[in-house]
């Protein structure tokens, strides 16, 4: 096979696809700084001191004492699922959880019904993409049973989709994978998988349907005309053969996590963009550290020997195109979505927002790799609730920050401004449009802390806190830790509670708490902190995506786990965040093995949870059941109890309340 065909499949079976991480400072880790603070703290007394992440017992259950005060005060009162494995959505007792778009479902009237034998990058333009990730909501009428649904579509899994491209052959005595190298055709059918999907949904019923013929459907696409806007638009980097003018982009890519904005539009947060470049820069390009940094280029993806502009030795800028937030108007299906270079480049992980007491507009961005950084936007203009037109430009005038957390408790949101600090002319920056392009390099001179794959980050408005979803950090080093610094190879990852000060979302400075540290409570050595009300079914590692309802209660979906990694699937779990039951959590769904749990999503009643199935079967060849790598050459042998019902591509399932009522209540 292909080097790069190999590394694709290399990567989306056995290993996280965010890349190796890329981050060359001595800035503190997050892991160092909550070491220290619990140290300064005298969290743990004695020989029990001896490290507050790896500890013998859980910390919070010693402060909690013995009790089983937890479950008496939980927000949420469903009867919890039993975790597990196996190829089949689960949902707690009392619930349905609907398959409501699979990847190829037909979305308008003249899109043909899916054929995975018949592929065609036109047929799939018409028709609901792959991997599906973020899941929102903007209600048509205001209406929480009638609305568009914006959904990304964040990668594609080859060795998944094309019949016949995976062969099992032998090696050295044992079954072994390879891989076809894809055609162009194939090629163009990833490039129409990507993107997003704005269809018209309505609940008829009890059950949600699918409006086929929606006036505002539509398939955005990585060959969907695009505009940059902000400081960046027009500026040399961005420059190409094809767009001397620096300011038209072709499509968006590896769109993970997301959101919508208060104004009713769909952003799109473009993450792990490396992969699709390959090729060589001329030799002392002006643009090579700035690409080492983001880890490009990986060549995963084959679409360089197709596509010039995928190419650096033929579009050396095209990278410096992506990386973006793209927000598109959903109330015009010919709307050119636009990328809002005021909110910067990087490996983005959603974009959710608040709207702060004085009218501006928040925003919180993670940067998903190992060792990168948290991030807030604050937009200059206030949101206009009477006019939304008014609206319509608020992201390309806003201050990007930085988040700096102190073993104290306190937090610092640094700004990334030219001018300010060390973003100067001596540090190579000749402007604004400079800094945001190379933002990951900036936020490294501020002296931001690092973190273990900051993902999804929700604020509350309920409570004023800001809930930091860190997926994990297995690259994290035994040097880098000593006595009392966190565990080294951070397995289960861990979530961060944020207060802002005064309660405001735009304030300079905050204060921060760990809410909790993943993994199995059971095993000494893991440290995980839930409370000692949860069950051996409610822990979680790797947090991944979150939502908070409209109770402000806050949902954890899981992205990692598997047979090695905890003996469960993904999942989503409710977790209590206040008062007695705080650090409770209660397993609700879980996803097929091999898939990883992607939205969560409420409508605005709460009567319907959202959640995005991504890539199930994917990876988990060490489960016994699991079988050949491509579900299309012979679902046979798959699974022994194959049927064409079970949930073998990606999807988007709709849970409800069987008799109707509030998820969780």
């Amino acid at each position: 096979m292909t080097d790069s065909a190999e590394t694709r499949f290399r990567t989306s079976l056995l290993e996280e696809n965010d890349g190796p991480p890329v981050n060359p400072t001595d800035n503190r880790t997050m892991g160092e700084i909550i070491a220290a603070r619990f140290s300064r703290r005298g969290f743990l007394k004695g020989s029990l001191a001896v490290s507050a992440i790896a500890a013998t017992v859980s910390p919070l259950a010693l402060v909690a004492a013995d009790d089983a005060r937890a479950t008496e005060g939980s927000a949420f009162k469903f009867d919890e699922l039993e975790a597990g494995i196996d190829e089949k959505h689960h949902v707690a007792p009392g619930y349905d959880a609907d398959v409501l778009l699979r990847w190829g479902d037909p979305l308008f009237a003249d899109s043909p019904e899916f054929d995975p034998t018949r592929q065609s990058a036109e047929a799939q333009a018409k028709q609901f993409g792959y991997n599906n990730d973020y899941v929102g909501y903007i209600p048509i009428g205001g209406s929480a049973e009638h609305g568009l649904l914006v959904v990304n579509h964040e990668y594609t899994n080859p060795h998944l989709m094309f019949p016949g491209i995976v062969n099992i052959v032998e090696k050295d005595g044992k079954k072994a994978a390879e891989v076809a190298p894809l055609s162009k055709e194939q090629v163009d059918v990833e490039m129409a998988a990507h993107g997003g999907t704005i269809v018209e949904i309505r609940k008829q019923g009890g059950k949600w349907q699918v409006v086929r013929d929606g006036k505002l459907n539509r398939r955005i696409m990585s060959t969907t005309a695009m505009a940059l806007s902000g400081p960046v638009a027009g500026h040399d980097r961005v420059k190409t053969n094809a767009d001397p003018s620096g300011t038209k982009v072709i499509g968006t890519l590896n769109n993970c996590a997301g959101g919508v904005t208060p104004w009713g539009t769909y952003v799109m947060a473009e993450e792990n963009i490396h992969g699709y470049f390959s090729g060589e820069l001329p030799e002392g390009h002006k643009e090579a550290a700035n690409y080492k940094r983001l880890g490009i280029p990986e060549g995963a993806y084959e679409w360089g020997a197709h596509y010039d502009r995928f190419n650096l030795s033929k579009e050396p800028n095209e990278p410096n195109r992506f990386g973006w937030i793209v927000e598109v108007d959903v109330n015009d299906p010919n709307s050119v979505p636009r990328k809002r270079t005021a909110m910067g480049r990087f490996k983005h992980e959603g974009a959710e927002s608040i709207v702060a007491r004085d009218g501006r507009v928040v925003f919180y961005l993670g940067d998903d790799e190992r060792f990168d950084y948290v991030y807030k936007f604050v937009t200059s203009g206030m949101f206009n609730p009477n006019d939304r037109a008014a609206n319509m430009n608020l992201l390309d005038n806003g201050t990007l920050h930085v988040a700096k957390f102190a073993e104290d408790g306190s937090l610092e949101w640094m700004p990334i401004v030219f001018g300010q600090g060390p973003l100067t002319a001596e540090n190579g920056f000749a402007g604004q449009a400079d800094v945001l392009i190379e933002t990951r390099r900036a936020a490294d001179l501020l002296g931001a802390t690092k973190m273990d794959r900051p993902e999804d980050i929700q604020p509350n408005a309920g409570n004023g806190k800001v809930y930091v979803m860190l997926t994990n950090n297995s690259k994290r080093k035994a040097d880098q830790v000593d006595a009392a610094n966190p565990r080294a190879a951070n397995a289960f990852g861990h979530i961060i509670e944020i207060v802002e000060d005064g309660g405001d979302f735009t304030a300079a400075k905050g204060k921060w708490e760990v809410l909790l540290k993943c993994g199995d409570p059971s095993v000494a050595d893991v440290g995980a902190t839930f409370s000692t009300a949860t069950t051996a079914n409610g822990w979680f590692g790797m947090p991944d995506n979150c939502a908070v309802d409209s109770a402000g209660r806050l949902w954890v979906a899981t992205d990692g786990q598997g047979p090695k990694a905890t003996g469960r699937t993904d999942g989503l779990w409710a977790v209590d965040t206040d008062g007695a039951a705080r650090a409770t959590s209660k397993l609700f769904f879980r996803v097929p093995i091999g898939a990883e749990m992607c939205g969560p999503l409420f409508a605005p009643d709460d009567q319907t949870a959202f959640v995005s199935v991504q890539h199930p079967g994917d990876g988990g060849e060490d489960w016994e059941g699991f079988g050949r790598p491509s579900y299309y050459e012979d679902p046979s042998t798959r699974w022994p109890d194959f049927k064409p019902d079970m949930p073998v591509r990606p999807s988007v399932v709709a849970i409800t309340r069987q008799g109707g009522g509030k998820i969780g209540l």
